[in-house]
């Protein structure tokens, strides 16, 4: 039988402000999304009073004052060097492993025959060298060890550590029937209106359902998700993730903007993120398509929501060249006299660079050894070293993160101080 682990770090977002600032334990707090938004992580005593995920600012800033509940802006910096640390430690344990979020990893312990000891020492060495609570969800399939951590979680005599396979047929059903369904890996809102209509409320009732009438009805992920259900493993570690199909980076401003040249700027930081990412997953983009957008939630405002895309001739990963061409897709859609509120671009029909037969009648590639020497001091010297001189030069559309704690273990003027 497979024994797949799968670690998830507890409240991460808030677990990583409080490794730095101990005097937080037991406190309530949040962590706010982008822009100061939304509640996008919560300690438990937060959750105890009340705030929901997703909660906006605004509506909460009543219990905020009440309860004294610290709110921090994200640190992405912060989480995502934290997140490299915890996934580091669990290679370790385990040959096998696949990176699942910035705050989760499923890892194969199958055919370790200390499986209950590996799990607690993995969950022990996690806290010892990060500061970071986790808690550790055993099963045959990936399904039941997302749901086996859930069980962790909840459950205080587990002790963070929940193994699925050491449970009799008794045991399981048992576990299975108090779950609800919705807390099945995949499973959303709609899905689960549509099985509650069906009858099926609860994890047992779906894993006994037939898989014939369901995968007729919900298609065959349905399937798999039974399957799984059943202790069959349909659903593979990846252990390198493949490469995208579509690159996204885009963000909602700190304030509106109002001029092409601050949304210039911003697209020329959108495009150096997305052409990175091209070239670290050696792929080339054949179509850019440049997007801007008026907050929806403005009435009084006038709205316009344009896009535009661009099919490269010739596709290419260089940063220089699709800034060419997202600065002149911005000025065939920009309009004066609206107020911005975000910005975007989209890579898509990314190809495999090897693959890529040139084009005897294109111009020949432009520099391309400029960008192996940028992503190189950028890699050394860290993001941002290098860049083009448009990137980020005016800080009229950046993020608010009016509440941001400091970068302590990556930026030298951050690092924590004692005494």
């Amino acid at each position: 039988m497979r024994s797949i682990a799968l670690v998830d770090c507890n409240n991460f977002y808030v677990s990583c402000e409080r490794v730095f600032r101990p005097d937080l334990l037991h406190r309530p707090i949040i962590v706010l999304s982008n822009n100061d938004g939304c509640a996008v992580s919560r300690s438990n005593e937060a959750k105890a009073l009340g705030v929901k995920m997703g909660a906006p600012l605004f509506q909460i800033q009543d219990l905020v004052r009440r309860h004294g509940i610290v709110v921090f802006s994200s640190n992405y910096t912060l989480y995502a060097d934290l997140s490299n640390r915890v996934m580091s430690i669990l290679r370790e344990f385990s040959p096998l492993q696949e990176i699942y979020s910035i705050d989760e990893a499923f890892v194969d312990l199958s055919g370790f025959s200390d499986i209950a000891t590996r799990s607690r020492s993995m969950r022990e060495r996690v806290y010892r060298d990060t500061g970071i609570p986790v808690c550790v969800g055993i099963g045959p399939s990936k399904t039941l060890a997302k749901l086996s951590n859930f069980v962790a979680k909840r459950h205080p005599r587990s002790h963070g550590v929940f193994n699925f396979n050491a449970l009799s047929v008794q045991q399981i059903e048992s576990v299975l029937k108090n779950i609800p369904v919705e807390e099945i890996w995949g499973v959303g809102r709609r899905l689960t209106m549509a099985l509650n209509q069906r009858g099926i409320d609860t994890v047992l009732q779906l894993r006994d359902a037939d898989v014939a009438a369901m995968r007729q009805g919900f298609g065959v992920v349905m399937e798999k998700t039974i399957r799984e259900l059943r202790g069959e493993a349909c659903i593979e570690l990846e252990e390198v993730a493949p490469p995208k199909k579509q690159i996204v980076n885009s963000r909602s401003f700190g304030h509106a903007v109002t001029t092409i040249e601050d949304l210039q700027d911003a697209l020329a930081h959108f495009v150096s993120n997305a052409a990175r990412k091209l070239r670290d997953q050696h792929s080339l983009a054949g179509l850019l398509q440049v997007f801007i957008m008026t907050d929806r939630f403005r009435e009084d405002r006038p709205q316009y929501c344009p896009s535009i895309a661009i099919p490269l001739t010739v596709p290419t990963a260089h940063t220089m060249v699709l800034q060419g061409w997202a600065v002149a897709g911005l000025a065939a859609i920009y309009q004066s006299g609206f107020h911005y509120k975000k910005a975007g671009v989209i890579f898509s029909d990314i190809g495999d660079a090897s693959l890529y037969q040139g084009d005897l009648f294109a111009a020949a590639p432009k520099n391309p050894a400029l960008m192996t020497t940028l992503d190189a001091i950028n890699t050394r010297y860290g993001k941002g070293t290098l860049k083009l001189s448009q990137d980020s030069s005016r800080p009229s559309w950046k993020m608010r993160q009016e509440r941001k704690s400091p970068e302590y273990t990556t930026n030298w003027d951050e690092l924590p101080v004692c005494g």
